[in-house]
């Protein structure tokens, strides 16, 4: 790690030489001008310049920490995107896709994203909310009569909003077994009548994946649409996410593909794919490529609200159900005050580093056939990373806070800030 702070200083200093010359030329060539042109024009080409060198700082720095990853052995190749305000700073691809190939993973390669797929079925559900399709306190027995948890006062109970926030009472993973099985969700549905709760609706946060899936069922029910329909042409379609699908077939016809990898002492083995959880598309169901993931996160930030309103966002990303306890790598994360769960995202609330400022990230992870990824927003900063790993790795329970370090790091730097400052002096003596 000290050898990893070394190189991103190394990263910095060389920014403020390679930014500085530029300005130079750029100022000399104002002052030569009879007719300058207006000051919004300079800026402009100024901005410009400056966000081509943090982008270039951004990628030099994200190479060495991908790199190093590689070369220690902790992964195999990840898919980055990185958005920042209202751009696609980064979406490009870092080691292989096989271990046993040399064809490298890009910006296109087709990850698993598992319970990443959380976050999608979240954000579904509050688009049907918000134009009245369903609510967050319909009941889940009446879109799905034979669903039972208990006896029939608590499974009346049972609302959309519980199952989405992993709150209706029933014990930790019920049923991921039957998921990962293939059976269908109105079979596993039925199951759920032998399941003893271990508390009242909405006041316990017990991670599910059976349960969660049924979101899926209750919008199929209110819509008529099948959930992949629906995302498809919410989302997927108008955002231009040409790479995502939620299929295993597509999946093993998609060339540009990231295999996953398993680990044992001898090093990574590429593993065959499996169908895991495209009978329960909402609740891990989805593939992207690391440039669909930039697009999402984009539109997530509220940079498309001819698609979506930001303000239909807000009750996904509200704290519903508190996760309590210290044990979770999230809540080791640096400045961590405490962990919430929405629909379908965790909400952290947490202090940056020399601040008395409150902030929230907006996360989940996710894990399938042995991909394991990572995605969070920043939105007082209107940042998204996300990072898509084809194998399993301890890197992924620091990836987030690494890499929104390298970002603050590059973006708040003295040396940008001073060859902004410099350039503005110069510029008003000039015009």
């Amino acid at each position: 790690m000290l050898r990893f702070k070394v190189l991103i200083g190394l990263v910095l200093f060389a920014l403020s030489f390679s930014v500085l010359p530029i300005f130079n030329s750029v100022t000399e060539k104002v002052i030569s001008n009879a007719k300058p042109k207006p000051n919004n024009d300079f800026v402009d080409h100024k901005e410009i310049q400056i966000y081509k060198q943090q982008q270039n700082a951004l990628k030099e720095a994200l190479t060495l920490y991908f790199n190093e990853a590689i070369a220690s052995g902790d992964i195999v190749g990840a898919g980055v995107s990185i958005v920042r305000r209202d751009s696609i700073v980064i979406s490009d691809g870092f080691g292989k896709k096989n271990i046993k190939f040399n064809d490298k993973i890009d910006g296109e390669t087709v990850f698993r994203l598992g319970s990443l797929s959380k976050g999608f079925a979240g954000i579904l559900a509050a688009s049907l909310n918000a134009e009245g399709t369903l609510h967050w306190n319909d009941k889940v027995s009446d879109y799905l009569p034979d669903f039972r948890l208990g006896n029939k006062p608590v499974t009346d109970k049972i609302t959309l909003a519980n199952i989405l926030s992993h709150t209706s009472g029933t014990p930790y993973h019920s049923y991921t077994n039957l998921v990962e099985a293939g059976l269908p969700l109105g079979t596993i549905a039925k199951q759920f009548k032998n399941v003893n709760p271990i508390s009242k609706p909405g006041l316990m946060y017990s991670y599910q994946n059976a349960m969660f899936a049924l979101s899926g069922e209750i919008m199929r029910k209110a819509t008529g649409q099948d959930i992949t329909e629906l995302l498809n042409d919410r989302f997927f379609k108008p955002l231009g996410m040409t790479n995502t699908s939620m299929d295993g077939e597509t999946l093993v016809q998609t060339e540009n593909i990231a295999m996953p990898h398993s680990k044992n002492r001898h090093g990574f083995k590429a593993l065959k794919l499996n169908d895991n959880y495209y009978n329960a598309v909402a609740a891990g169901g989805i593939n992207a490529s690391a440039v669909d993931m930039a697009k999402w996160m984009r539109f997530l930030l509220g940079h498309n609200p001819d698609i979506m309103d930001k303000s239909a966002f807000e009750a996904a990303f509200n704290p519903f159900i508190e996760i309590k306890g210290h044990s979770k790598y999230y809540q080791k994360w640096s400045g961590h005050l405490a962990s919430y769960y929405g629909f379908g995202w965790r909400i952290h609330k947490y202090l940056e580093d020399g601040s008395d400022e409150e902030k929230t990230i907006l996360h989940h992870g996710g894990s399938v056939n042995n991909y394991r990824n990572e995605i969070a927003l920043f939105p007082e900063d209107d940042l998204g990373i996300c990072v898509l790993l084809n194998s399993n790795s301890k890197i992924a329970q620091t990836v987030i806070p690494d890499l929104q370090k390298i970002v603050s790091d590059i973006y708040s730097s003295n040396t940008s800030k001073m060859v902004a400052n410099s350039t503005d002096k110069k510029t008003t003596s000039v015009l």
